[in-house]
């Protein structure tokens, strides 16, 4: 399959936020930092909150020197075995709210798909070994700040723990997340639980 690709899969190169964007004579237009901080400021965003909260993990592990993988069946490759999937969720939100978001993270199983192949596979499953849960846990919304750590909360559970507790359930509550099992520690307790975790299950 790989050899009928003319054009193969391209690895990641991580950028420095020093690079220029240039215009066609060459004269800078910005910087790569100003774009990205046009772009991804909304951290109390469903969407840059759960990229904000892989890059925490990949911290906590001190894995965060090869840049995120969009495509990648797996959130992060910690200690190149052990295949983890962030999720995050919060209590407030950008836009207006009658009440506090409930807490609840997408657990959905899968088909993996392989970018050097451009193939998906034919099981659909869980396709991590540990899960961790990140909660945004703050809800005065004149505070609300995901650059301070002190107002993150972590979850870390194993997959076989999830697949054999709700089966193909695509949605856990928080509460429903504590009542199986799953692990509440500080953000530099992260990496000893997954390896406490990956140890009793691995």
């Amino acid at each position: 399959m790989n050899d009928e690709l003319k054009y193969p899969a391209i690895k990641a190169k991580k950028l420095s936020a020093d690079n220029n964007i240039t215009a066609v004579n060459g004269n800078k237009i910005a910087k790569l930092s100003d774009y990205w901080s046009w772009a991804h400021s909304d951290l109390l965003g469903n969407t840059e909150r759960g990229i904000f909260a892989e890059y925490l993990v990949s911290c906590a592990l001190n894995i965060q020197s090869e840049p995120r993988v969009e495509w990648q069946k797996f959130d992060l490759l910690y200690n190149n075995k052990i295949k983890i999937e962030v999720k995050s969720s919060g209590y407030i939100q950008t836009w207006g709210q009658k009440e506090l978001s409930k807490i609840s993270f997408g657990i959905s199983s899968t088909y993996g798909w392989d970018a050097k192949t451009n193939s998906y596979e034919k099981e659909k499953k869980r396709q991590s070994d540990i899960y961790v849960f990140c909660v945004h846990n703050h809800k005065i919304q004149e505070t609300a700040d995901p650059l301070n750590i002190k107002q993150w909360d972590f979850y870390v559970l194993s997959t076989q723990v999830l697949d054999s507790k709700v089966g193909q359930q695509k949605r856990i509550s928080l509460s429903a997340l504590e009542k199986i099992g799953a692990v509440k520690c500080e953000f530099d307790e992260i990496a000893h639980t997954i390896d406490d975790i990956y140890a009793k299950y691995f």
